[in-house]
């Protein structure tokens, strides 16, 4: 393919590379020295950019500084700030398409400005400058929401809820959670549990609430038990559900709530719910 493109013009291999992706635009560089000015032009890149960038670019935290659209293109595949810090706008290395984190604060969490039930903290680890940390509660409701029109269309996304937990936490393990994602009328459930899997732990919760437990699988909806997995920036997360974008602009609802079990629990921090492309 390198060889073909050789012989063409370079603003005439610029326009087919434009019709690709950021993958094969990247791939083409590595390739072909020759090449390698046309697959860097900003005719290219500005194709791989979000249509509707001006207006998230005007949303940002902070003003972005860039000598090409290729660079542009590049630092937005690390995360920024928009909406005055409540939520993080990044793009895909590899297919440009869109990804949003929603910080805590832009979430509904009830019972959030209860100091004897939550705390507005800092933490260096996170990209917002508060997270929220469970004290103690028996119960637990979070929701977050999002309009299909700022994300790529075409395209299934995940919802991810963001957690840290800590050393000592308790109580978080021994009711399962309703997780679910609504777009209008379809709505997906599901259960999950708010801590990583420890055998330990479990063998001596289960001794504990055996009773309770089987009680309350019975309110609970039919689920696989989703349990929180490691992500790259030291957090953890759990998927709430996904859901396809197409053309129409719809609400996207992302929930996760204990059902009745009352079980005091604690030691939970959430930095924010995040929505991006599963492929």
């Amino acid at each position: 393919m390198a060889t073909r493109l050789n012989m063409l013009p370079e603003d005439c291999v610029s326009t087919i590379l434009s019709l690709t992706s950021p993958a094969d635009a990247c791939r083409l560089m590595l390739t072909s020295s020759s090449l390698r000015s046309a697959a860097a032009s900003d005719l290219v890149w500005s194709k791989f950019l979000p249509y509707d960038l001006p207006c998230i670019l005007s949303r940002t935290h902070s003003q972005q500084l860039f000598s090409s659209k290729k660079e542009l293109y590049l630092q937005l595949c690390n995360s920024v700030l928009i909406d005055g810090g409540m939520r993080s706008f990044s793009i895909n290395k590899m297919s440009g398409r869109k990804s949003f984190v929603l910080s805590a604060r832009a979430l509904s969490i009830s019972f959030s400005e209860e100091p004897k039930h939550w705390t507005w903290t800092t933490c260096s680890a996170s990209r917002f400058s508060e997270v929220i940390e469970l004290k103690t509660a028996s119960s637990i409701q979070i929701e977050g929401r999002i309009n299909t029109q700022d994300l790529s269309p075409n395209t299934i996304y995940g919802a991810y809820l963001i957690i840290h937990v800590s050393d000592r936490a308790f109580g978080l393990d021994s009711i399962a959670s309703e997780i679910s994602v609504s777009k209008d009328e379809c709505s997906v459930s599901n259960t999950a549990y708010l801590c990583p899997l420890d055998e330990r732990k479990q063998l001596l919760e289960s001794l504990l609430f055996t009773n309770r437990r089987r009680m309350m699988e019975k309110l609970v909806v039919e689920g696989e038990g989703r349990r929180p997995s490691k992500r790259e920036d030291g957090w953890m997360e759990i998927e709430l559900g996904e859901f396809f974008v197409g053309q129409k602009n719809e609400e996207v609802q992302m929930q996760l709530m204990e059902v009745k079990g009352h079980q005091l629990k604690g030691g939970l921090t959430i930095e924010g719910i995040e929505v991006r492309p599963k492929c």
